[in-house]
């Protein structure tokens, strides 16, 4: 048998999970966009900065993803809702502009126009935790951005408790600070055979 094509750039599987706590990202896009009820939101895409513990991670998952027709990582996704049920501007939203301007010196937020243009390559902080979710009745654990922080607060950032659903029968161990991490391992339920999307 010859060696197929590009077999030496294909990942063999090897899935090394984020770390739950604080990590250093960089914007790498925002979009602006609707909800599906026609709710003002941004979508923004980010990565592991240089000088995280996670490097690129994002990147290398969006590298070693072959499918045709692949995206961003939802892992490195965040969508905000720019205002509250009350039309007033939503603490997600507000927190988020907040953490840019305090992790880029010098940076103040511009208003109107290519207002999502200018946050591109800029640094902030991201707190990640362990998130349940459950989609086509199959539940799914893994380590999510919980929400923004300043990036200076990254390395101090506690591990957030787990995010679990409801009636789940996850027992997550107790964190130690100097690991950074939950457990390291998923929960994988009795009876699926799909293989893990990574």
């Amino acid at each position: 048998m010859q060696k197929p094509n590009n077999y030496d750039n294909v990942s063999t599987g090897d899935f090394t999970p984020i770390t739950a706590g604080g990590h250093h990202l960089i914007i790498k896009k925002v979009e602006e966009s609707q909800t599906k009820t026609g709710k003002d939101m941004i979508i923004v895409a980010f990565d592991m900065a240089a000088g995280d513990s996670q490097p690129n991670y994002i990147s290398k998952l969006f590298a070693d993803d072959i499918r045709p027709d692949k995206k961003w990582p939802r892992t490195g996704r965040q969508y905000i809702v720019v205002t509250d049920s009350d039309g007033n501007t939503s603490r997600s939203f507000k927190s988020f502009i907040t953490c840019v301007e305090k992790s880029n010196n010098g940076f103040v937020t511009r208003w109107g126009d290519a207002f999502a243009a200018q946050f591109k390559g800029k640094r902030i902080g991201g707190v990640f935790g362990l998130v349940e979710n459950e989609y086509n009745g199959k539940v799914t654990k893994r380590c999510e951005l919980r929400w923004f922080c300043a990036d200076d607060k990254a390395d101090s950032a506690a591990i957030p408790q787990a995010k679990l659903l409801p009636n789940s029968n996850t027992v997550v161990n107790a964190p130690t600070a100097s690991a950074g991490q939950i457990d390291g391992f998923l929960s994988i339920p009795d009876g699926i055979d799909e293989e893990i999307p990574f």
